[in-house]
């Protein structure tokens, strides 16, 4: 597939290349990014969503859909690569494309990748193999014997997780889900329990540039989520009506970590990265995202990671602390990404950035 990819951004005109992605998730700030950077860029949206990037006036093309499955169609793919276009990818891309065998557009990034965020065992080998702690796992519900998490496959935002300590008690949930109608039976077959592991989760977004051949650190996040909410209503409220909050995501807040954990951070990152090149040539390239939780030792315990920008990295723009302190500028993961692909045309080497 990447021999083939490569073939098509041979034929492009790298005077004329287009930054394009879907209109969701972080486009705001891919082609606020682009723009940044130089690029013309194309939002491929839905037609209820469109005046949201029309109002913010970051694309220079807009294309209406109905669905964000049409970027599988030919004439939408072909239209692309008459416009030079490179694809940025995000979460909405694994929600609604999956597999990418059919999309033979150049993407920015490793789309084999991509594909681990919706297999939670490829990811638990790959942190097995990068000797990444992770929390304990439980492979069936009967084995439930502390608090814990149950997550589901793919990229859910967070939609529908929820806490349970005991078989019995995963199996009440579970109906009530269903019952919400926040998750099927068939995903209730399917989840992943994790021991849910106390302490302060952390967004850690990364950067792998093979340009500057460096891990370098963009920006951090925490998310604020449905069950934050709770807080708000007093525990006899909570009890008297069964509330079951969700861990839905529905926003992002910046974070600035001690500068003693970083280390940890960095340590996690770079053995991620190296191992990535083992399981899925060219390894890492650009945005990752390593999602854990600093315990009560401080230690940082990681549960996820995303081979591509996430939404929180929006909460960075224009700059983090540690974007900043880096390149001493306005700098979010979108410019950085467009400013990879730049320097990566300058020099001769878009062919590594590509899949």
């Amino acid at each position: 597939m990447r021999d083939k990819i490569l073939r098509v951004l041979r034929g492009y005109d790298l005077s004329r290349v287009k930054i394009a992605t879907l209109g969701s998730h972080s486009a705001l700030n891919i082609l606020r990014g682009a723009k940044d950077e130089g690029f013309e860029t194309i939002c491929i949206c839905r037609k209820r969503e469109s005046a949201v990037y029309r109002n913010f006036g970051v694309a220079d093309r807009l294309i209406e859909v109905e669905s964000f499955e049409e970027l599988l169609n030919r004439d939408l793919q072909e239209f692309l690569r008459r416009e030079n276009a490179i694809l940025i990818p995000h979460g909405s891309f694994n929600a609604y494309i999956g597999k990418f065998d059919s999309l033979e557009v150049p993407i920015f990034g490793n789309r084999k990748l991509m594909e681990y965020e919706v297999s939670r065992d490829l990811q638990k080998e790959w942190f097995r193999r990068a000797n990444v702690r992770t929390p304990k796992e439980f492979r069936s519900p009967d084995e439930i014997d502390r608090l814990c998490i149950v997550k589901y496959q793919g990229a859910k935002g967070g939609r529908g997780y929820f806490l349970v300590s005991s078989p019995e008690d995963f199996r009440r949930k579970a109906e009530e889900v269903i019952k919400m109608g926040l998750a099927s039976k068939e995903e209730l077959e399917n989840v992943e329990i994790q021991e849910y592991v106390i302490g302060a989760n952390v967004y850690l977004s990364f950067f792998y540039s093979p340009v500057n051949n460096r891990v370098e650190l963009i920006a951090i996040d925490r998310r604020y989520e449905q069950i934050d909410g709770i807080g708000r209503i007093p525990a006899e409220e909570q009890l008297k009506f069964n509330l079951r909050p969700t861990y839905t995501i529905i926003g992002n807040f910046p974070l600035v970590l001690r500068e003693s954990l970083l280390a940890q951070a960095f340590d996690v990152a770079e053995r991620i990265v190296e191992v990535s090149k083992e399981i899925a040539y060219p390894g890492m390239v650009g945005a990752f995202c390593i999602e854990g939780v600093f315990n009560e030792k401080a230690e940082l315990v990681v549960f996820e990671i995303s081979a591509r920008i996430v939404a929180g990295t929006n909460a960075g723009i224009p700059n983090s602390p540690y974007s900043y302190i880096l390149f001493g500028e306005n700098m979010y993961m979108g410019r950085r990404i467009a400013r990879e692909i730049r320097l990566a045309i300058e020099k001769g080497m878009l062919d590594e950035l590509i899949y």
